[in-house]
């Protein structure tokens, strides 16, 4: 078993770094990593797609902090609460999985998560555990008893499920389920510590409360940061600028290049391993009216070589350059100024002229032909939402056309 460390400077990173808000307190959490116990901590990652994306980066690096500091760390994979259905910040019922997708999903999210996790380091390895092992042996009965430690009310406080209801939207039965599984995660593993974003804290304090009840003991909560523009706006696959862990670099490289410049501080923050130190230097550049280019050239190339490696930031950079920062051939590259507030990806490569039909542009998505900020475009439905994103670049085969959002 690994030793305990109270190294001060992981711990200082542990209680700041990424982090909006501790529960009960950061003193009880600051206690508990001073004590000298060995603690059970732990982050769940549902396999509703097919890669880990790099918002659970944020999570997985305070794990290998509490990792190099000797406490047991799990990477607990939900492969049965993937089939009920996360609904936190959700405005529609997400889609029921089968367990055969979940399986093929979740195949390379230990490996991803080494990028970032010394997962089978030889001191002290982080385990992981699948969700399905506790799960799939409860009885009916059991969910019942379960069940019976929360109320309606409860459930009907998160936000999210106020507004289907102003809107009249379905919530489904399975979505108050997930809460009351997710906790007895906790349980099931005996944890005193869980990790996640901000946006789960409804499923961690569930957690939290049935650690109380069922094991008598007070369960830390350590809710992360997001990131999110200056207007809420979260960043994720609506937003057609998700970084997958498997995305080869160039497009890492180029999603965070078309990070709106109120993004770079927080990106540094809780997207690399910078220290807080760092961050602040970051923060006091950009305050003092530094071109913003440099600085988010900077996270691009850091959060790139992290992900993967030095040599391909480098060569990423290097595309990046030249394809969209060379300036003669910037210049080049034509506008197109849109009045609507969303479009179909097919109209609006008919709009600027990169496709002479609606069945050509079909076909160049199909053929992975259609890039939106160096992000490849495959679903032929999509609808952009232009007043979120603004300013982007559409790329069909070699054609470019900077799309220009105007009210």
């Amino acid at each position: 078993m690994a030793s305990i460390k109270t190294d001060t400077e992981i711990i200082e990173r542990i209680l700041n770094k990424g982090v909006e808000q501790i529960l009960p307190s950061k003193d009880a959490l600051k206690e508990k990593l001073l004590s000298g116990e060995r603690l059970n901590i732990y982050q769940g990652f549902d396999p509703t797609a097919d890669t880990l994306h790099i918002g659970h980066s944020v999570g997985m690096r305070k794990l290998e902090d509490f990792r190099k500091l000797g406490h047991h760390v799990i990477f607990l994979i939900g492969d049965f609460t993937a089939r009920i259905g996360d609904p936190s910040d959700k405005m529609a019922t997400r889609k029921t999985l089968t367990e055969e997708e979940v399986k093929k999903n979740m195949e390379r999210y230990v490996e991803q998560a080494s990028h970032i996790i010394d997962v089978n380091n030889s001191e002290n390895p982080v385990e992981i555990i699948y969700n399905s092992k506790w799960h799939s042996e409860l009885k009916f009965g059991e969910i019942i008893d379960l069940a019976s430690e929360f109320t309606v009310q409860q459930m009907l406080k998160r936000s999210m499920f106020q507004k289907r209801l102003e809107e009249d939207k379905p919530i489904h039965l399975n979505e108050f389920l997930y809460p009351l599984m997710q906790g007895y995660d906790s349980v099931m593993m005996d944890i005193d510590i869980e990790v996640g974003g901000n946006d789960q804290l409804f499923n961690m304090l569930a957690g939290r409360d049935m650690v109380l009840n069922h094991l008598k003991k007070e369960k830390i909560v350590v809710a992360g940061k997001l990131l999110e523009s200056n207007d809420g706006v979260k960043m994720g696959k609506s937003m057609n600028n998700m970084i997958r862990m498997d995305d080869k670099a160039e497009d890492i490289y180029g999603k965070v290049m078309a990070f709106t410049d109120d993004l770079i501080v927080i990106g540094f923050e809780i997207l690399t391993s910078a220290s807080m130190q760092e961050v602040e230097t970051y923060k006091n550049r950009l305050d003092a009216d530094e071109n913003p280019i440099n600085l988010k050239k900077e996270l691009a190339y850091r959060v790139t070589s992290e992900i993967t490696s030095d040599e391909d930031a480098k060569k990423a950079e290097t595309y990046f350059e030249n394809v969209y920062q060379n300036k003669s051939d910037d210049e080049n590259i034509p506008e197109k100024e849109i009045t609507q507030e969303s479009i179909p990806l097919v109209d609006l490569l008919l709009e600027c002229g990169l496709a002479e039909s609606k069945s050509q542009a079909r076909r160049l998505i199909e053929q992975g032909a259609v890039k939106i900020d160096n992000e490849k475009q495959s679903d032929w439905n999509l609808v952009i939402s232009l007043s979120q994103k603004n300013t982007f670049t559409l790329k069909a085969g070699r054609q470019l056309c900077r799309i220009l959002y105007k009210k």
